[in-house]
């Protein structure tokens, strides 16, 4: 596995946390905190396109 750039995790109510993260090949990845050797992998494009959909609410039926 490439080495990942982890941001600080994200945590919800419930302590629900999960993080970002890229490499220098351009993929994004996103993990439940604490789990990071099992992530899910994509490109940077599509990492923001989930955000900016999750940002305007698309998700909001997920909760």
């Amino acid at each position: 596995m490439p080495a990942i750039d982890w941001e600080d995790p994200f945590c919800g109510e419930g302590a629900n946390c999960f993080r970002l993260g890229t490499d220098t090949d351009g993929n994004a990845y996103i993990a439940v905190a604490g789990k990071e050797d099992a992530p899910l992998t994509d490109t940077r494009e599509a990492l923001r396109a989930l955000i900016r959909d999750i940002k305007t609410g698309k998700a909001d039926h997920l909760l």
